[in-house]
């Protein structure tokens, strides 16, 4: 690949942090990342896993502590619950609370299922695309991070 095309890649990353900037104003002290961690708890659970703060850092690719300084954000907030482990008291599981459903639920409807019906020019393919060389270039950064800088 040549500089040129990493050049072009880096501005196609600036242009999506711009997409991502455009979603709509979201309820006093809730933040993007907490309708994120809200789908990836949920997709956990619906699989029937109990979920754990691990989990979700997989999950989103993101660093454990700050996934657990967001969950306990959010449990502040009511969005999420923890409990501990019976088996185990050091592993505690995160759920939704009915008010995170309900957070979720209102973004999923009011923006996300009205933004698809604006997608059409855009293929199931070229999207699948997109989200795999995005994730597979931050994969590349990250663990390149100290060579390239």
């Amino acid at each position: 690949m040549t500089p040129e095309k990493v050049k072009e890649m880096i501005n196609a990353c600036y242009l999506a942090k711009r997409v991502r900037d455009m979603l709509p104003t979201l309820s006093e002290g809730v933040l993007p990342s907490y309708i994120q961690f809200l789908d990836a708890i949920q997709k956990l659970e619906a699989r029937g896993d109990c979920v754990k703060v691990s989990d979700i850092s997989d999950a989103l690719g993101l660093p454990r502590p700050g996934v657990t300084k967001t969950v306990k954000e959010m449990q502040a907030k009511g969005y999420l619950d923890k409990a501990a482990s019976r088996e185990d008291g050091r592993i505690t599981f995160v759920s939704v609370t009915e008010k995170g459903r309900q957070l979720s639920e209102e973004f999923d409807k009011q923006y996300f299922a009205r933004l698809a019906g604006c997608m059409d020019g855009i293929s199931e393919s070229d999207a699948d695309t997109m989200i795999r060389t995005i994730s597979r270039f931050y994969q590349i950064m990250s663990e390149r991070k100290m060579d390239i800088a």
